[in-house]
């Protein structure tokens, strides 16, 4: 009886020597993603309300107006402006375009101005996964949790025979899993865990399935 090779890849390529020494057992033939039903899938990612930066956007925003409408007020009335103004409106007479400061404060204004647009053209709430919508549930939407997804998925892998531990990640685009397998033949646990995996991930009813990246592995040696 010949000795089982420790570790394989799987792929259109033959397998390395240094994949054989890694010795982990990889499915890139399952890496891509499973066919989507035939129902409602329309549903676009959730949108983040963004209280918190429309929060601080409104405040920095009133507060300075507040003061210029206070100052404009007080030049109206014969008074003499704000110090600050009439210092910021010298120093901006007196320095040249090029130097450090002025280039340091168009830098921020720039910085906080490109957040701001990417705030408002992004969805955000990316730890949510839109659900698929069934027939007759035009109205209601749903979501789920991407750590809900990976608690899911781990406990269905940890089934599989032969699994001692394992490590799964999901994305919006893909979800890799990495196992570690004590015992039976490396390319059967990856099987098992493709199937079962795969069956997993349909049955989350996710708007874009994502792919599936299954890694195994021998535990690491002690000493």
């Amino acid at each position: 009886m010949s000795e089982p090779v420790k570790g394989s890849v799987r792929g259109s390529g033959p397998v390395t020597e240094s994949a054989r020494e890694l010795d982990q057992s990889a499915s890139a033939a399952a890496y891509r993603p499973l066919p989507a039903a035939d129902d409602d899938g329309g549903a676009g990612r959730f949108w983040s309300r963004r209280r918190v930066p429309a929060a601080l956007l409104a405040l920095v925003v009133t507060a300075g107006a507040g003061l210029l409408l206070f100052d404009v007020a007080s030049v109206r009335a014969e008074r003499p402006g704000m110090g600050w103004r009439r210092s910021l409106a010298g120093e901006l007479a007196s320095r040249p375009v090029d130097d450090t400061w002025v280039l340091a404060g168009a830098g921020a204004a720039v910085a906080v101005g490109v957040w701001l647009v990417v705030l408002a053209v992004t969805p955000g709430l990316r730890n949510l996964l839109p659900m698929r919508r069934r027939a007759g549930d035009a109205d209601v939407r749903a979501g789920l949790d991407r750590d809900a997804a990976e608690l899911v998925l781990r406990d269905r892998a940890m089934e599989v025979s032969g699994v001692q531990s394992v490590r799964v990640r999901v994305r919006r685009s893909r979800v890799a899993v990495r196992a570690v397998s004590h015992f039976r033949e490396l390319d059967e646990v990856r099987s098992d865990l493709d199937t079962v995996l795969g069956e997993g991930i349909r049955e989350l009813g996710l708007v874009r399935r994502p792919a599936l990246s299954v890694q195994v592995r021998r535990p690491a040696k002690k000493g």
